[in-house]
């Protein structure tokens, strides 16, 4: 027993404490995000500027340029929601769910496939990334994921339940334990957000049927 927890301590003391601050600002964000808080953009911010870091850190570039694109629109998004919370008079969001048909994906999905296999071959030839398909493959899908979130797009969550799942095994391999746990959470609230947002979509379309209905 004195041994595991000699290396429990071991483990904590050797903790790379900037990864963990980037950690718990992601979940704060996903957290604030959930709640509809416009505060979750300032967390989102911070969390990526040092992830742009870390990555960048451990050879994983498509990744750390991922995170660089993310403060971009950590702003974007501020500045977005805030006018939204402004012109509601409420700090809350409201949501209004959309959905893509199934043939539009599947043709996204392939051209994404093509173009993160061609930046994956330059990054393998000319550059020093560590896992550079499996880095870029996660990288252009997270952009075009989160371009989904911005449009309120409900499959939005599925391709992050993907896009986390592939993240697991890489930062597993690269050694960022906190970084692998916060996408396992990530993965969880993936689902809840889809289950939450098809409620949505789904009382929404009903109100507009009754609408329809009432007012022909």
């Amino acid at each position: 027993m004195s041994d595991i927890l000699h290396s429990v301590l071991a483990y904590f003391q050797q903790l790379p404490w900037l990864e963990l601050i980037a950690m718990l600002l992601s979940i704060a964000y996903v957290m604030l995000a959930a709640k509809g808080s416009r505060w979750c953009w300032p967390a989102a911010f911070i969390s990526t500027a040092l992830y742009t870091v870390i990555f960048y850190d451990v050879l994983l570039l498509m990744d750390s340029a991922l995170n660089a694109y993310y403060l971009f629109m950590a702003v974007y998004g501020y500045w977005q929601w805030s006018k939204q919370a402004n012109n509601n008079q409420s700090e809350n969001v409201q949501l209004t769910i959309v959905t893509w048909q199934l043939t539009w994906h599947i043709k996204v999905c392939f051209a994404l496939a093509l173009l993160a296999f061609g930046l994956g071959y330059l990054m393998d030839n000319y550059s020093p990334a560590h896992f550079p398909y499996l880095d870029t493959f996660t990288t252009v899908y997270a952009v075009f994921a989160t371009y989904l979130v911005a449009k309120k797009v409900l499959e939005n969550w599925l391709y992050w339940i993907v896009i986390d799942l592939a993240s697991i095994y890489l930062y597993i391999e690269k050694g960022l334990i906190p970084t692998t746990i916060l996408f396992v959470i990530f993965v969880v609230v993936a689902g809840y957000g889809y289950h939450k947002w098809l409620k949505l979509y789904q009382k929404s379309s009903v109100n507009l049927q009754s609408s329809a209905t009432t007012n022909p």
